[in-house]
């Protein structure tokens, strides 16, 4: 079992920054590749951003891609997703995951796990 709380959201102006931070519980959180989903007022859940467990190899979205980075810190039990370049488009909830696979899924459903969510809500 894995227990996942993400913290960081907020309001920010269109080019700013923000870093989301998940934290897990358990002692097991370097067997699980993680990753991070947002989901927008009336659209559905979509991919971000996923990081193996180690930490060597990263994906994004096509979206998200240049001005995101996750990154995750196992000492720490805690992944994180600094955004930079904001848009009004990146407004939704974001959502951490873990997924207990050794390779990079961007598949939702291989994630058994998930946070509660945070709000991010850019403003032009």
């Amino acid at each position: 079992q894995v227990q996942l709380v993400e913290s960081g959201g907020g309001l920010v102006q269109a080019g700013g920054s923000l870093r989301l931070s998940c934290a897990a519980s358990g002692r097991t959180f370097s067997s699980y590749g993680m990753g991070w989903f947002r989901q927008a007022p009336g659209k559905e859940r979509e991919f971000v951003a996923a990081i193996t467990l180690s930490g060597d190899s990263t994906y994004y979205a096509d979206s998200v891609k240049g001005r995101f980075t996750i990154s995750r810190d196992n000492a720490k039990n805690t992944v994180y997703l600094q955004m930079n370049t904001l848009k009004p488009e990146d407004t939704a909830v974001y959502y951490c995951a873990a997924a207990q696979v050794k390779y990079i899924t961007t598949t939702q459903r291989r994630y058994a796990y998930w946070g509660q969510g945070t709000q991010v809500t850019v403003s032009s």
